[in-house]
């Protein structure tokens, strides 16, 4: 057997760790840098704070969002959601909504929440028929809304279905 001098030893291990630092820091560096468009939104949108407030013009009580300050820096940002399609008219539309969960489970039926859905306004109307609870993706320019209680809190305007499953 051949035994290494120790001085070799400890420079291999330094060596190795050098490696694996660089390794991890790269990968880093490449999650953080991840432009909108790849970032995981429906996660980014359940960061969103609630707060229920009384409406004087409806006389009702609303949730009113706070959004995250990683939230406000995409505003304005041309980014990509997928969810499941959820129609707010029959037949093609320039409206509809986009829901994390199927229609079931989503914001209007089932038990989510507000950061659960977004109201997405497309350029142009889908040439291809949808169904509901099918899972589309839309590319659009993010808008927050905090205050107009008759829209959604998450905005896609100019938006363009750029995928279907």
């Amino acid at each position: 057997m051949c035994r290494l001098p120790s001085r070799t030893v400890i420079l291999l291990i330094m060596h190795k760790k050098v490696i694996l630092f660089m390794l991890l820091f790269w990968g880093a560096l490449s999650v953080l840098g991840q432009s909108p468009n790849t970032a995981n939104l429906w996660g980014v949108f359940g960061q969103t704070r609630f707060v229920e407030k009384l409406n004087r013009e409806h006389n009702l009580y609303y949730l009113y969002p706070t959004f995250q300050q990683s939230l406000r820096d995409l505003e304005g940002k041309e980014l990509v959601l997928s969810g499941f399609y959820i129609p707010l008219e029959v037949g093609p539309t320039e409206a509809l909504i986009l829901s994390k969960f199927p229609m079931a489970e989503c914001f209007f039926c089932g038990q989510s929440g507000p950061e659960s859905v977004a109201v997405v306004y497309l350029k142009e109307k889908s040439s291809k028929r949808l169904k509901m609870d099918q899972i589309i993706t839309v590319k659009g320019t993010l808008i927050l809304n905090e205050s107009d209680v008759n829209e959604l809190c998450f905005i896609l305007k100019e938006a363009k279905i750029i995928g279907y499953e």
